[in-house]
């Protein structure tokens, strides 16, 4: 898997981050993962990761606090408003994965590479999925703003893999095993029974995601002899922005691996 005098892992990461259209980007990340998977791409690291991955023109990124309401409850505007969101959050995670499998895959290995290349992939068929849901209710991607508070995170983690696991699955992926259950089961009392397989695949899925961050984040401890606890409440008392609120998916998080006493001693 690691052979080949063909086309670079660290070429093909790049062409995928620097696709923008959503959807020739997740199809992207999904040929980068099946590529990597067949043996077909070299371990060569020749090519930097860019700064930030290209985006489309559509949707308008504002600032989290500029963001408009969604509307009230069972609204059309609202049901729009929220797959609209959960779309964009899948198209991000769909460069946060491509980005620590290229930033960091020359440092920490084939298996890492390997595994964050196919969550690249999961998020890939998220988005997809995601996409052809919200035209099936009369909207689409980018038809509304959308807010870019994921990617800062990349950005803040940019120079420590450490750092860059602690952050992003193990406390924003970790959110969503936390907020999907009750999304699905709304999605279900409403009648839209396709959208809620949708989150059942995405919860299923994004338990996998965490498990692999904390596999790694736990690895990186070890190398560093670093207490993976401590360093982890450090970590995010440094880089994240936000807080980590109740309630907490204890069952699913420690499914993933990440123990209540990582969280619930910081927890706001």
């Amino acid at each position: 898997m690691t052979g080949g005098s063909g086309r670079s892992v660290a070429a093909a990461i790049t062409a995928a981050l620097l696709t923008a259209n959503p959807r020739d980007k997740a199809i992207a990340a999904r040929a980068v993962a099946r590529d990597w998977k067949a043996g077909r791409l070299a371990w060569r690291w020749e090519v930097a990761m860019p700064e930030a991955p290209a985006r489309p023109s559509a949707p308008e990124l504002l600032p989290p606090n500029k963001m408009p309401k969604r509307g009230r409850g069972g609204s059309e505007r609202a049901r729009i408003a929220l797959w609209h969101a959960l779309a964009h959050i899948e198209f991000v995670a769909i460069d946060l994965a491509l980005d620590i499998a290229g930033r960091f895959g020359a440092e920490r290995g084939p298996e890492f590479v390997a595994d964050f290349l196919a969550v690249a992939a999961d998020e890939g068929a998220h988005f997809l999925l995601l996409e052809r849901h919200l035209r099936t209710i009369g909207s689409h991607y980018g038809a509304l703003p959308a807010h870019d508070g994921l990617w800062s995170s990349a950005a803040e983690t940019a120079h420590d893999i450490a750092a860059r696991l602690a952050i992003v699955p193990l406390v924003l992926e970790a959110r969503g095993l936390d907020v999907t259950p009750a999304m699905r089961d709304r999605a279900e009392a409403m009648g839209d029974g396709v959208g809620a397989r949708i989150l059942q695949r995405i919860l299923d899925d994004e338990i996998r995601h965490v498990a692999c961050g904390a596999k790694h984040y736990f690895a990186v401890c070890a190398d560093r002899h670093e207490p993976p606890e401590t360093l982890w409440k450090t970590l995010v008392q440094t880089h994240f922005r936000g807080a980590l609120k109740p309630p907490f998916n204890d069952s699913a998080r420690q499914s993933a691996g990440l123990p209540r006493k990582f969280y619930a001693a910081i927890a706001c």
